[in-house]
């Protein structure tokens, strides 16, 4: 199999048409004709994990985020002047590794809303985007959960299943049973996921003055961490790279490490 070949079956099943304007998914450096020698997969294309990747005998670097949004003015060793991306793109040209993301499109799938839902031990509904149209793709899942807790509970079931340290909005002993979740940051979807009737909504990142506006308004918050919260689509990546043709001998995951940390908690989160 080429990086052509993987690149075409897996935006055949996250298609360019779903992600955001704005966003960049697909290629972004390689060979196209290139034959792929293995997969590596991981939440972000970092330079350290380009060299991840390059040391595992792979050549081929699958993310959920993209190496940038908006190109660097150039492609360079690193550089505390330059941003990060300017040398993960250098460093994969320089290594014969190519760099392919899955990003907006991955989200609005079907499979990102199933495994957020089931990480909570709950029954996907639809997604926050198409209340009305379960069928439908759309970013964020609107859930049930199969045993009703508090936003306690609830917080700290997420803590386990994500692998975070969240921070948390609301009063602790409200009763939760419809859950909005949604991969990243939450933007505007809180507006969504009151108006869907949910009691939490569990996201990566939010803003003060949003977390305080929605909890103010009976919606509890759980916020776990932008990558901890899409940490959980790497294996999404993985399973895809797979049934696209990649031998499963020749695919591995590279753990995201701990990127921030708690006082209270300490480093090993």
């Amino acid at each position: 199999m080429i990086v052509a070949e993987l690149e075409r079956a897996l935006l055949a099943r996250y298609p360019k048409t779903d992600a955001e304007p704005w966003d960049h998914v697909g290629l972004s450096v390689g060979d196209p004709a290139t034959e792929i020698a293995g997969v590596a997969c991981a939440l972000d294309a970092t330079e350290a994990n380009v060299h991840r990747a390059f040391e595992a005998g792979v050549n081929v670097l699958l993310t959920h985020h993209p190496v940038y949004i908006k190109a660097p003015e150039a492609f360079c060793p690193a550089d505390a002047t330059r941003p990060q991306c300017s040398a993960a793109l250098y460093e994969a040209a320089r290594c014969g590794v190519s760099i392919i993301s899955l990003h907006t499109n991955l989200d609005r799938s079907n499979e990102a809303r199933v495994c957020l839902s089931k990480l909570l031990g709950a029954a996907l509904v639809s997604s926050l985007e198409h209340v009305d149209d379960p069928e439908a793709t759309g970013l964020g899942a609107l859930a049930t959960l199969n045993d009703p807790c508090t936003l306690r509970d609830l917080a700290t079931r997420a803590a386990t299943a994500f692998g975070s340290d969240p921070r948390v909005w609301g009063e602790a002993d409200r009763p939760c049973r419809t859950v909005a979740i949604l991969g990243g940051s939450l933007g505007d979807f809180g507006e969504l996921a009151i108006a869907a009737g949910a009691d939490v909504v569990v996201t990566g990142e939010a803003g003060y003055h949003v977390a305080q506006d929605l909890a103010l308004r009976g919606l509890g918050v759980i916020l776990l961490g932008h990558d901890r919260s899409e940490e959980p689509f790497v294996d999404i990546l993985m399973n895809s790279a797979v049934d696209a043709g990649v031998n499963p001998r020749h695919a591995i995951k590279i753990l995201n490490p701990c990127q921030w940390w708690t006082v209270t908690k300490g480093e090993n989160l």
